[in-house]
């Protein structure tokens, strides 16, 4: 059985890691394989909306210390271990569509990273949150690190990191780090995703854009002035304003 799940329905893409019995802890050959299918999404004008889940009673424990011997353990593995993270989370951050992660149980370290790279978090009441680097001796990534200050502030992410304390739903929310707290954040996820594949293609790959640059500080004004551009030449751009004159719900193509 594959490690990942890619199903579409409606618009809305779910992947799922699917581990469950190792609380769907992350492989090395995950990190790639998660890039890639958010890059196959991305591609894929069928695909509206994508929710990030894990299988069973967790999201993700994070990557897979157990094969840290091979994988991980020198200066040269660790270089390549975190471009393969990497590779995984920049593509769910940049993807032009809008990302839900559904959390429940433990969402730590590494799945901690993928959920922050998703657009949204939408957590179980019961779920456990946690970064422990600081009890492996191991530096949270730089782009794990970044996300997680623009989510939570300075000082929050500074004692999430140095303390490497679990902490729970309830606080998760109070600090920012996740949007939703509910006993079903699936079925709250998918009546989310719903929403947006309703709405404009290219205004939220614009927003996403400038959001996210913006809030990383890698923001390239030629980069968002052609994603305006191609937003007031398109079809869609059209269509909602014959849509808005006649009174009707528009139909977005993302063309």
């Amino acid at each position: 059985m594959s490690d990942m799940l890619c199903a579409i329905e409606a618009g809305i893409a779910t992947v799922t890691l699917n581990r469950p019995t190792l609380r769907n802890s992350v492989t090395f050959a995950m990190w790639r394989e998660v890039g890639d299918i958010f890059s196959k999404l991305g591609r894929d004008r069928s695909v509206r909306a994508v929710i990030l889940t894990g299988a069973g009673s967790d999201f993700s424990a994070g990557a897979d210390i157990g094969e840290f011997a091979s994988t991980r353990d020198d200066r040269a593995q660790s270089i390549a271990y975190e471009e393969a993270v990497d590779h995984g989370c920049n593509e769910i951050a940049n993807i032009a569509k809008p990302v839900i992660a559904v959390t429940s149980g433990y969402c730590l370290g590494g799945g901690a990273h993928l959920a922050m790279s998703c657009d949204f978090r939408f957590a179980h009441d019961a779920a456990i949150f946690g970064i422990p680097a600081a009890r492996l001796s191991i530096v949270y990534g730089v782009q794990a690190t970044r996300k997680l200050a623009a989510l939570v502030g300075l000082t929050e992410a500074k004692r999430i990191l140095y303390s490497a304390e679990r902490f729970d739903a309830a606080r998760a929310m109070k600090t920012g780090f996740v949007d939703h707290v509910s006993p079903d954040p699936m079925a709250a996820a998918r009546a989310f995703a719903e929403q947006l594949t309703r709405n404009a293609p290219l205004t939220i790959a614009g927003a996403k854009y400038i959001l996210n640059e913006t809030a990383f500080g890698t923001f390239d004004a030629t980069q968002a002035a052609g994603l305006i551009d191609a937003a007031s030449d398109s079809n869609d751009y059209r269509e909602g304003r014959a849509a808005f004159a006649e009174k009707r719900a528009p139909h977005f193509t993302g063309e």
